[in-house]
């Protein structure tokens, strides 16, 4: 007998796994996103979930789940986009059988990503539907076409961020400004224009007030405001953190300036954002918006912050006096101490810290109760500004001086030049190297004199740079110093804590209980302890 061969008919869909004559909805699913969080896109948001909802709804052959929608988020990639993971997931674990899309860049504009996952469910028998280019991911002519419209994509979405990235750059060199306002304490709004946010530049206030006045650091404050229930700069709980104090004490947008670019996209698939350091120009605006901080307090908490940064552990925040008063002997801080701590008579007073920490060399410097070291500071300032009209003068005429940077500017000027001609000489040299033959002693010759030549360059430029930044220093501290100057009484007879900590850098305790105050603006006092 001759061989038969019998046809046996399929009955399971070898992609969906499902039988070929079987009546079973499919379970559908949706993915919407808009690429931005403006209001301008919440109404295509709500769109596209409207739509999908009733566009499944309204076909017999499918079973609703529902429409995962990602709002805000951008397209081109898939890590922090949530309702995309939860589809994926529950694609994955048998919820859904067939998701529908608007159109390839909705669902990713990474070519990676779109292929990764249309192969990851289609080996599940899962089907995507992409509605604008009308393909279905189970068909078998559909990857190659997929591969070439999600580069195409892709492509699309780094022409877009390098357009909007230009758009940017452009509105900097403009002087634009932009806020997040969301995450931004103290400024709104209003009629296209940045306000001042009241209710919440009260909080901006206390807190520049607790870092200056208080003397508090970054983390107490952080605590402070804290156990008062007030909210965080994103208006979401109270969990201030050390970080979020020191962005707002930095920020020069509370004096009412803005510095552009502070950050760029490094990669516009990853949407890596990296620190400015140099790569790209930066943009500094001027007196943009209202300042809810004085300039001069704004300078005066910069200049704090890198004083307390030089004390590093040393400084404490325990009172007025700590990190300001300091032992003649040892040049250590002075502090608190409570004498006689279970004895009626108990009181505080002030010593070295390091007092008898070494037995043998003991400090010999006295103790200091706080009624002493106000009563002699008060004297101190009152005999200061006997001479107020002089001091005033004299603090601005040295103020003119440290701002008058023309000769310092000129040479880095005429030394960046010359460190721009050296590294063309190098980079010339180099190129010609490469494709020129040359006798390489006479060439590792020359190029060792440029090398030798720029880096004696650059060592005088960032020696002048040095000096510029310790000059606009030093004239800012004595800005702020003039301006608490002029503000406050020519006289004083009761203490304050705001004078003390806006116009005292230092107080040196001596052996015979005299006390060396030394003014912000260089001037020191010694006042006798019998005064």
């Amino acid at each position: 007998m001759g061989k038969k061969v019998k046809l046996i008919p399929s009955t399971i869909n070898p992609l969906t796994q499902t039988p070929l004559d079987s009546i079973t909805k499919r379970k559908t699913a949706a993915y919407a996103r808009v690429s931005t969080d403006s209001d301008e896109q919440y109404t295509s948001y709500e769109a596209q979930v409207t739509y999908y909802s009733k566009f499944i709804q309204d076909n017999p052959k499918w079973e609703y789940v529902k429409v995962y929608a990602d709002e805000g988020i951008t397209g081109t990639n898939t890590k922090n986009r949530q309702s995309f993971k939860e589809m994926i997931n529950d694609a994955l674990e048998g919820k859904i059988d067939l998701i529908i899309t608007k159109s390839i860049s909705r669902f990713a504009r990474n070519t990676l990503d779109t292929i990764s996952y249309v192969r990851k469910l289609k080996a599940k028998g899962i089907e995507v539907y992409f509605e604008k280019e009308n393909l279905w991911s189970l068909d078998d002519k559909t990857e190659f076409l997929l591969t070439i419209m999600a580069s195409m994509a892709q492509e699309e979405s780094r022409s877009i961020s390098q357009n909007v990235t230009l758009g940017k750059r452009w509105g900097m060199q403009e002087g634009k400004v932009s806020f997040a306002y969301k995450n931004f304490l103290g400024y709104k709004k209003v009629d296209g224009k940045i306000v001042i946010d009241e209710d919440q530049a009260v909080i901006v206030r206390l807190i520049y007030r607790q870092f200056l006045i208080d003397g508090k650091t970054c983390s107490g404050i952080a605590s402070f405001l804290k156990e008062h229930n007030i909210k965080t700069p994103s208006g979401k709980n109270c969990n201030w953190t050390k970080n979020t104090v020191d962005s707002i004490l930095t920020n020069e947008k509370y004096k009412g300036d803005a510095l552009l670019q502070k950050k760029y996209t490094a990669d516009y698939l990853e949407h890596r954002v990296v620190k400015n350091e140099g790569q790209l120009p930066q943009y500094y605006v001027e007196n943009n918006h209202p300042a809810i901080i004085d300039r001069e307090d704004w300078e005066q908490v910069q200049t704090e912050m890198k004083r307390r940064a030089i004390l590093g552990a040393s400084y404490s925040s325990a009172n007025v006096f700590a990190s300001k008063i300091k032992c003649e002997d040892c040049g250590g801080f002075y502090g608190r101490k409570l004498w006689h701590s279970n004895e009626p008579y108990a009181k505080y007073v002030f010593q070295c810290n390091k007092k008898y920490r070494n037995k043998e060399d003991k400090c010999k410097t006295p103790t200091m109760s706080e009624d002493d070291i106000k009563r002699m500071f008060i004297k101190t300032y009152n005999e200061i500004m006997k001479n107020r009209s002089n001091l005033i003068t004299d603090t601005k005429e040295v103020i003119a001086l440290l701002r008058n940077t023309t000769e310092i500017d000129d040479s880095i000027t005429s030394y960046r030049n010359e460190i721009e001609v050296v590294s063309n000489m190098i980079t010339k040299m180099v190129n010609e190297n490469a494709v020129l033959l040359q006798d390489q002693n006479e060439y590792l010759k020359r190029y060792g004199e440029l090398e030798r030549r720029y880096e004696k360059t650059k060592s005088l430029l960032d020696k002048f740079l040095e000096e510029r930044k310790y000059k606009e220093g030093q004239a800012i501290r004595l800005e702020s110093f003039l301006k608490n100057l002029e503000n406050h009484e020519a006289i004083i007879t009761a203490w304050s804590d705001e004078i003390w900590m806006f116009m005292i850098e230092e107080a040196v305790v001596h052996r015979d209980k005299s006390i060396t105050f030394k003014f912000y603006n260089g001037i020191e006092k010694k006042m006798s302890h019998q005064s």
